[in-house]
């Protein structure tokens, strides 16, 4: 039932301050990573700052949302060590990964598409990462429509990397293709040059590329990331 759930609360809910997702293997790796006790599904996670009773209202109306839209396991905090023992899954997840396959590396990527595009996106991304039997979680900033992939590679396995920047590149595909961006966060650096011209365009690039020239002449300023 995670589509209905997040696509309705991500576009409905905004008053709240953060809305993060946890897909239901990052989940399982927080649970496991920091002795939690979470329900392995994936999970919502909100907060909202304001005055009590404006606080105890909305909370209040987010669980009733939550039921009628197929949530579930609704659980809430109010003080401070309570709501920091919820937040400790979301703040290990890029430790979490890594753990569940210990001796394995990071490989991290994200996109960010239109809230309305954000669980079709999720799901199919989910969907490639099980197909191409790698390891992978997913986490998101789901409130602006960003999310990430955390990956684990093995480094004694040549074959391994070629397929998770393959699985990142359809992720980037996908998201562009839905009126989204091929990076959310995380930048364009040397490994989504092709993508940005996808993305935005030969015109684009040229003024781009103009303004770099203007601004550093010399190619100083991290030379090589964003054009070739």
């Amino acid at each position: 039932m995670m589509c209905p759930i997040l696509s309705f609360f991500v576009k409905s809910i905004s008053f709240a301050l953060f809305v993060e997702f946890l897909d239901d293997v990052m989940i399982d790796a927080c649970n496991r990573f920091s002795n939690l006790s979470h329900k392995v599904s994936p999970t919502l996670f909100l907060e909202f700052h304001g005055a009590q009773d404006a606080i105890k209202a909305q909370v209040e109306l987010v669980e009733e949302l939550a039921q009628m839209n197929g949530g579930s396991d609704f659980h809430w905090a109010e003080k401070q060590e309570d709501r920091n023992k919820l937040w400790k899954a979301r703040h290990n997840c890029w430790y979490a990964t890594l753990a569940l396959r210990p001796g394995t590396k990071g490989y991290a990527t994200d996109v960010c598409v239109p809230i309305s595009k954000l669980p079709e996106i999720i799901v199919a991304t989910k969907e490639d990462i099980l197909k191409s039997s790698i390891v992978g979680t997913i986490v998101g900033h789901v409130g602006d429509g960003n999310f990430h992939c955390f990956i684990t590679v093995d480094p004694d396995n040549p074959e391994e990397l070629p397929v998770i920047k393959e699985v990142a590149e359809r992720m980037a595909r996908r998201a562009i293709a839905v009126g989204g961006t091929c990076t959310g966060e995380h930048g364009i650096g040397l490994g989504k040059r092709d993508l940005l011209v996808k993305e935005v365009g030969d015109g684009a690039m040229t003024v781009m590329k103009q303004l770099k020239n203007t601004l550093d002449p010399k190619g100083l300023m991290n030379p090589g990331k964003v054009f070739k």
